[in-house]
């Protein structure tokens, strides 16, 4: 099996353990969501954001510690700065398809309001899956073999010696 299948087949582990960690904050997402909603008299969009700032501390733990805990840990700070950052990007596209979807068209019963939001949470999560792999959970550099002989030294290698004619 070549390298690329290699490379494949940990992208595809990977997606599964995003997956796993997302799937759960979805479900974290949407309880809080709906639970604010149907306690507090605050407007949907608010309770939305709260249930989403839940959801990515919820998140933060479930990648760092299980999807990405073979990455790079040297420098938390710029990775949960990172982390927040995109996090915060996120948090304005999952709550502005909801905003959308409630202010600017009206749907607003307790289905749509569920809808949309799960809408904006998948939408999010291909920006926040991208981001996160790329930005903030950035993957160690692979060991690469080093070439044995002639070039460890700062020279180029011998050229090859003429073949003997035999009489």
């Amino acid at each position: 099996m070549g390298h690329g299948a290699s490379r494949f087949r940990r992208t595809v582990h990977e997606v599964a353990k995003f997956g796993a960690v997302g799937g759960a904050g979805v479900l974290v997402n949407l309880v809080v969501f709906n639970l604010v909603r149907h306690t507090t008299d605050l407007p949907v969009v608010r309770a939305s954001v709260i249930a989403t700032v839940v959801a990515i501390v919820f998140n933060y733990v479930g990648f760092r510690y299980f999807t990405y805990r073979d990455r790079d840990k040297s420098r938390r700070t710029r990775e949960m700065t990172l982390f927040l950052l995109f996090s915060a990007i996120g948090l304005i596209i999952e709550n502005g398809v909801l905003y959308t979807a409630t202010y600017g068209f009206g749907w607003d019963t307790p289905l749509q309001n569920n809808i949309f939001k799960f809408l904006g949470i998948g939408i999010a999560t291909l920006f926040r899956f991208w981001s996160y792999r790329s930005w903030v959970f950035r993957a160690l550099p692979t060991q690469t073999p080093v070439p044995a002989g002639p070039l460890l030294r700062d020279e180029p290698p011998s050229p090859p010696k003429p073949k003997q004619q035999v009489p």
